[in-house]
């Protein structure tokens, strides 16, 4: 049974917010995003059935941005009291996704995720820098490109 995305960023938000590094929504989405893509590839069901859609900053979930939209340039510090236990293989998964693209800043995970292929097929009818996109990132997109993520041989 997957979790919600509203679980997941509380656990995102409060593992940051226990190192001193809070966060922006802006990064929460891409975060919460590779999350969603990497569990599709490595498990074949979702993390969460919330969808994403192909804003003009990337991917974003819109029950997050109803939550934090209010912090896209600013840390999110609104303490988070006792995230909700994912479970192990979830909770083990979210956390190899903090350690994997966590210490990159959200500006840099929004350019990384613009160029990847699940956000430009789904603004098939929007330019890079217009507004007003709500077309949802299939979860089949992004199992299919995180699974050619995963064959690709490591760089030398």
């Amino acid at each position: 049974m997957p979790s919600t995305a509203r679980k997941i960023s509380e656990y995102i938000l409060a593992a940051f917010q226990e190192v001193g590094d809070p966060i922006t929504t802006a990064k929460l989405h891409k975060l919460l995003y590779y999350v969603q893509g990497w569990h599709l590839a490595n498990f074949d069901e979702p993390a969460f059935e919330e969808r994403f859609e192909a804003w003009m900053h990337g991917p974003s979930c819109p029950e997050i941005d109803a939550l934090y939209g209010d912090h896209w340039h600013t840390p999110i510090v609104e303490r988070i009291a006792q995230p909700t236990d994912l479970g192990e293989r979830l909770q083990k998964h979210v956390d190899e996704i903090i350690d994997l693209y966590g210490v990159d800043t959200g500006y840099s995970l929004h350019l990384r995720t613009r160029y990847e292929a699940p956000w430009n097929e789904a603004r098939k009818n929007f330019s890079r820098h217009e507004p007003g996109c709500t077309e949802e990132i299939s979860h089949e997109s992004m199992k299919r490109f995180f699974q050619a993520e995963a064959a690709r041989p490591e760089a030398a």
